[in-house]
């Protein structure tokens, strides 16, 4: 490695809401020049997408394998929280925990200039200081978000109600916090020691403090009030980093004759503009039966053609309930459901899609606005929430009205998905995600202004 040259260590945790956004930027690291090692375990690797081979000499994945645990602990084969039920993530957390022996000694003999970690490798600290490598507290939640968490600030146990109203340094008008009934799920997990004896809050905390930065895939034209209160939050650096978005080089259209893919692009071909709803809850969130009824009558109620990404859920015991009966023979004139794996990204650039219905994670959030779509936004868990209400805030989305048990109707499924997409109440919507969608899709931007400007940060060492 040249002596002026940066070398940057990413250490995600082992989900994919976190090692996509790990590893865009350091394909937008790699882009400027930057040496990247990119540290994860075999499985989790082989499911990233390929380097491209202009950058294959500056990005360098670095395969840990996870050490084992009891078979009734953690399935063999399963490196990430997608292999895994939720109730079984806490031992996914004492595995990798154990990834700090061998992540030690990767940095005891490269000496990297900085460490890029997520939230999860609290151990990570200790390393830093003890082989004097800088820390950078990667957050792929969103700034709105953040500021509700208040890692560094909030006293355990963190209360349910005192997250359901903005914090006091949040000193501009803001509805970003939670309902209670969405905070209490939230807290039990927050002040839980979990088996790998860490709570997640102090995991994040460590990681906040000791970090001489923090960064955001995030930008000023998006999150400027929130990236600030942040920064005066924290007291150090806040920096973000833009919003990555694909290059549309990255993207690459995968029709075979024949395969689910083709079809899928074949049938969007023959629908209008901006006309198909696309609808993806992710392979993370496990909906029960009743939400997935529930979602498949909204959608059906709606009228509007539809392309819905679905995975077979744990519950359905064939390929034949995990829908309502008659589902997909009374809406084949206008929708097509895919089971399994399909391109998202692909899929989302089409142009004859023109709305999302989604439960606005915030990587989600990002695909979506960048091209532009109407969006309806069904939030469950951890940000979701609280990202639904800041697009609600920024007029960038419509929430699904829920009870307060957090349950939802068809009928609202369906009233929300027709105002954003035809009703003319939603004109407005279409307006403001046109007007994101060219801050959002910007590569100039994002690219040459934001990763330029981390770039010049990391040059600097401070």
């Amino acid at each position: 490695m040249a002596e002026n040259e940066i070398h940057v260590v990413m250490l995600p945790w082992s989900a994919f809401g976190h090692l996509i956004p790990f590893f865009k930027l350091s394909i937008a690291l790699a882009k400027a020049g930057v040496h990247v090692s990119f540290i994860s375990t075999p499985k989790n690797i082989q499911r990233l997408p390929k380097i491209p081979s202009n950058l294959a000499h500056l990005v360098h994945f670095v395969q840990l394998p996870l050490p084992s645990l009891d078979k009734e602990h953690l399935p063999e084969g399963a490196e990430a929280t997608v292999d895994i039920p939720s109730e079984e993530i806490e031992f996914l957390k004492l595995a990798y925990d154990k990834l700090q022996h061998p992540v030690k000694q990767f940095v005891a003999n490269q000496l990297p200039n900085w460490i890029i970690c997520d939230f999860s490798p609290h151990w990570i600290v200790d390393i830093a200081q003890e082989f004097q490598v800088k820390l950078i507290f990667y957050s792929v939640f969103s700034a709105a978000s953040m500021n509700i968490f208040a890692p560094s600030t909030r006293k355990f146990p963190v209360t349910p109600e005192s997250l359901t109203v903005p914090p006091e340094w949040v000193t501009f008008p803001s509805s970003v916090a939670y309902r209670i009934h969405e905070a209490i799920p939230f807290c039990a997990g927050a002040n839980d020691v979990n088996a790998s004896g860490v709570r997640d809050y102090e995991r994040m905390a460590t990681v906040c403090c000791a970090s001489k930065a923090v960064i955001f895939r995030s930008c000023y034209e998006i999150e400027g009030e929130y990236l600030n209160a942040f920064q005066k939050l924290v007291g150090k650096p806040v920096i973000p980093i833009g919003i990555l978005p694909a290059d549309s080089a990255d993207r690459e259209r995968e029709i075979i004759d024949g395969s689910t893919s083709g079809k899928i692009f074949e049938w969007l071909d023959e629908q209008a503009s901006k006309s198909v709803v696309f609808v993806g809850f992710g392979s993370e969130l496990k909906l029960n039966k009743d939400q997935v009824f529930e979602i498949a009558y909204g959608i059906e109620e709606s009228q509007l053609p539809f392309l819905w990404g679905l995975r077979k859920p744990s519950w359905a015991t064939n390929d034949e309930d995990f829908l309502p009966v008659g589902f997909i023979e009374r809406t084949s004139n206008r929708g097509v459901v895919c089971m399994g794996w399909i391109p998202q990204q692909e899929i989302l650039a089409h142009p004859s899609i023109g709305g999302s219905l989604f439960h606005s994670g915030w990587g989600s959030v990002i695909e979506t606005l960048q091209f532009g779509h109407n969006l309806v936004v069904l939030p469950f868990i951890i940000d979701q929430p609280l990202n639904a209400r800041f697009l609600v805030e920024k007029g960038l989305a419509i929430e699904v009205k829920m009870t307060e048990d957090g349950s939802f109707t068809r009928n609202e499924i369906a009233k929300s998905l027709r105002q954003a997409m035809v009703l003319e109440e939603g004109k407005k919507l279409r307006i403001n995600t046109g007007e994101a969608a060219a801050i959002v899709g910007n590569l100039k931007l994002h690219q040459d202004h934001y990763i330029a400007a981390f770039v010049q940060f990391l040059k600097n060492g401070s």
